[in-house]
């Protein structure tokens, strides 16, 4: 809209990276497949989008031979855990050191072997309560469990278009576990999304309206991982250009503008 008012020489839009991270396998944390090369992919993200399978299709098949989203989500998040636990280890045993000549690191020591206690159960960091000054604590250790994680559910196009996706059962279990670690969920249809991949603008419009859509999955994964990362557009406009800044929500003008 802005464009069309000002008619600029030049449109910068927002950008929001995403990296393909191919799926790992069982093992990956001790190096299996090429586990530690995607572990160290993951851990350069700000946060994660954990596309989980969630419907019926014989003619695609599941390497595990059936659909079990929750347990396809735990194969993930065991090995990111373990990962997880091997470099909490190592700060645990850093900090208990430097303890005997500094006994202010006590909270920072008890605080950290209740994160650990919780990656023992199965549980990813991010499920863990924090304080304001806790969660500083935890920042300082890169561990993939705490990232910010949207579990985006593959629907098949029936169940995306068909009446509410909740009916979906898989799609039900995965709400539920996501809501047991603030995580996020997103319904998305793959092959919606790449029917309307090469479509033109007014083209893509008049395909959603059809299903009943207003946005596509990617509109809505985008929007959603803004949200997730605490990110909203800071617009400038003029006659030499229009642009979206990405900033943190809440920063104030003056910042903004530096």
């Amino acid at each position: 809209e802005l464009t069309r008012m000002y008619n600029p020489a030049k449109t910068t839009p927002a950008v929001i990276e995403f990296v393909d991270i191919a799926g790992l396998v069982k093992g990956a944390s001790k190096g299996e497949g090429l586990g530690n090369k995607f572990l160290a992919n993951i851990r350069e993200v700000d946060a994660i989008v954990h596309v989980v399978r969630c419907f019926e299709n014989d003619d695609i098949v599941h390497v595990e031979g059936s659909i079990d989203p929750l347990r396809d989500i735990e194969t993930i998040n065991l090995e990111l855990i373990f990962s997880d636990m091997e470099m909490l280890e190592r700060r645990i045993d850093r900090t208990a050191k430097a303890l005997k000549g500094d006994k202010g690191l006590q909270t920072e020591l008890d605080f950290f072997k209740r994160v650990y206690a919780v990656l023992e159960e199965g549980k990813p960091a991010r499920s863990v309560e924090c304080t304001p000054e806790e969660a500083a604590m935890l920042s300082t250790v890169s561990l993939l469990t705490a990232k910010p994680v949207i579990y985006a559910a593959n629907l098949s196009e029936a169940d995306f278009t068909g009446g509410s996706p909740e009916r979906n059962p898989h799609f039900a279990k995965v709400e539920q576990l996501a809501a047991g670690e603030n995580a996020e969920v997103l319904p998305i249809c793959a092959q919606l999304e790449a029917d309307i991949a090469d479509m033109d603008g007014e083209e893509k419009t008049l395909f959603l309206s059809e299903l009943g859509l207003e946005h596509s999955g990617l509109d809505r994964l985008i929007q959603k991982s803004y949200h997730l990362l605490g990110l909203i557009s800071y617009l400038t406009a003029g006659p030499q250009e229009v642009r979206a800044w990405t900033i943190t929500r809440g920063t104030k003008a003056p910042q903004a503008a530096g």
